[in-house]
């Protein structure tokens, strides 16, 4: 009765039935990798959109809410503008937004100014992209940390 299982002998001298190679893949481990690099990826991409070093100016203003990824203009202190992290002449910086856009006036688009530049580099940026019909620019600033800056008592 001990070498029965399901009606047929078993052999118990080391020659049991073979059974046919499984032809199923486990998919689970690599389902698995995959989800953690995604989740890598979605926490690293961020950091690593704009890599052109500028030093913002600091302001006490809210963050801009919004769920599109937006693009990045940077000026840096030697006047330089910057494409996400492209340098470019200023005449090349609109069409290369409209071709990355697919000509969507509507996308947002920083503006990453150095404190040291001149106001009128970034303003002479801004003149274009506005002009160019790009109507969600916005400037880019990092957050002021200590007591607000006071005005001057006039006399």
């Amino acid at each position: 009765m001990a070498g029965m299982l399901n009606g047929s002998k078993r052999h118990t001298f080391g020659h049991a039935k073979r059974r046919p190679p499984m032809a199923d893949i486990n998919v689970t481990p690599m389902v698995d990798v995959m989800l953690v690099l995604l989740v890598i990826f979605m926490v690293t991409a961020p950091l690593l959109t704009v890599g052109v070093q500028v030093d913002l100016p600091k302001t006490k203003a809210k963050a801009i809410p919004g769920s599109d990824e937006p693009l990045a203009v940077s000026i840096d202190r030697e006047g330089k503008v910057y494409v996400q992290d492209t340098e470019m002449e200023l005449d090349a910086v609109v069409p290369r937004l409209q071709a990355i856009s697919d000509n969507n006036p509507e996308v947002r688009i920083f503006v990453r100014g150095d404190a040291n530049v001149d106001y009128g580099s970034v303003m002479k940026v801004m003149g274009i992209l506005n002009a160019a019909g790009f109507s969600k620019v916005a400037l880019i600033t990092t957050q002021q940390h200590g007591p607000a800056p006071t005005k001057p008592k006039k006399k």
